[in-house]
């Protein structure tokens, strides 16, 4: 495919690097597009490991099998690592003859002309761009076989510096992410911790002090003992099911492997298990989505259900997934107390909604509350689809 050229050829790389927030996928995009971009055979991405060399090495225009071949590269490799160290472009006629070349290996294919430029955010170098053998515009002979190319030019350069510094920004932003992705999980694991204090510590509490009751019973009326028995075996399987139900909000992994529509049917059952409201699931036509969509789906209905079961005393909650054109919904509504949405935001109390609409933006949705005191309420995170 030739390559694009001019404005619309900038626009739709620096758009792609800005279009996904995981790390990996923004190296990726970066090669991809610089490589497409300057109309390179070869592209490669390092990302500096701290100590000299590299902790990421990513390429393009090599497949698996001839990157297998050529092995692990060095983790200080000559002019390349180099780079890190200068944090200055390099464009070379022939990579072969500079100085701190030190050969590739054997399966490794053949470079000459080079163009480099460092990923930088200020003085920190987050990483170093590398492009090779420039591909020559048709009716353009190679300077003198055939695997060679047609040079890097200034304007080359210049391009790629461009792209560099967009590349920054978009490198920034996904590590930003990611970190921010950390701390949720973090304060999602202290969510957890608070609800079994509240929930599962005080029903061994109970359960520990019914059992000294039924203890000292237990000679002198035997009935009321087998009473207070009961009531300890039914104490013991509620702290089992909030336990429960806490182990499957702490692995999330059960999502990858089994998918939303599972996930969610297995976590209401436990919480109908483990509370007095009834909860209910029910799937209406829904097809797998992609892994973040379903992932925030899935945190904004626990997050809902939470609020559901501690805060408004509901009968019954329904949790649905449903298909509305070719949006997915979740639809989570119960006949609790309700609230007065602008009045809890004026109290400046959220009831976990900012994050759920932060998580529903975050994956191209949007999130939708209806509730009145006295009436229950009504949450729905509404994301596109195919």
């Amino acid at each position: 495919m030739a390559p694009r050229t001019g404005l619309a050829a900038v626009s739709a790389a620096l758009l792609a690097m800005n279009r996904t927030l995981e790390v990996r996928d923004v190296l990726q995009t970066i090669v991809g597009s610089a490589r497409e971009l300057l109309a390179a055979r070869y592209a490669a991405l390092g990302v500096p490991d701290g100590h000299g060399g590299f902790a990421q090495f990513i390429v393009d225009g090599v497949s698996d099998r001839q990157w297998q071949a050529i092995g692990p590269l060095p983790r200080q490799h000559g002019v390349l690592a180099a780079m890190l160290h200068d944090a200055t472009p390099v464009r070379l006629a022939d990579v072969r003859r500079h100085p701190d070349f030190e050969g590739w290996p054997a399966a490794h294919p053949e470079l000459t002309d080079f163009l480099g430029m460092p990923i930088a955010d200020g003085e920190e170098v987050l990483g170093a761009l590398f492009l090779a053998n420039k591909r020559c515009p048709p009716g353009r002979q190679p300077r003198r076989d055939p695997h060679d190319g047609c040079a890097f030019t200034a304007e080359d350069e210049e391009l790629l510096r461009l792209l560099a510094e967009h590349a920054a920004i978009a490198l920034t932003n996904a590590r930003l992410y990611e970190r921010s992705r950390e701390l949720t999980i973090a304060e999602e694991r202290a969510r957890l911790a608070h609800e079994l204090h509240d929930a599962v510590a005080q029903k061994l509490f109970s359960l520990r002090l019914t059992a000294q009751a039924a203890a000292a019973l237990v000679t002198r009326d035997p009935g009321r003992a087998r009473q207070e028995l009961r009531q300890v075996a039914q104490l013991a399987a509620e702290a089992a099911d909030e336990l429960r139900a806490a182990v499957i909000e702490l692995r999330p992994a059960a999502l990858d492997e089994d998918g939303l529509v599972a996930t969610l049917r297995a976590q209401t059952q436990v919480l109908d298990r483990a509370h007095p409201a009834g909860v209910t699931f029910d799937s209406q036509g829904v097809r797998a989505m992609p892994a973040p969509q379903e992932a925030a789906m899935l945190r904004v209905a626990q997050e809902a259900l939470h609020n559901a079961l501690r805060h408004a005393a509901p009968t019954r909650v329904e949790v649905t997934l449903l298909r509305r054109g070719v949006a997915t919904v979740l639809r989570v509504a119960d006949d609790g107390v309700g609230f007065d949405p602008n009045a809890v935001r004026a109290a400046g109390r959220h009831l976990g909604l900012v994050s759920m609409r932060d998580r529903a933006a975050a994956v191209g949705g949007a999130l939708t509350v209806e509730s009145e005191p006295g009436k229950g309420t009504v949450i729905e995170m509404e994301v596109p689809g195919g």
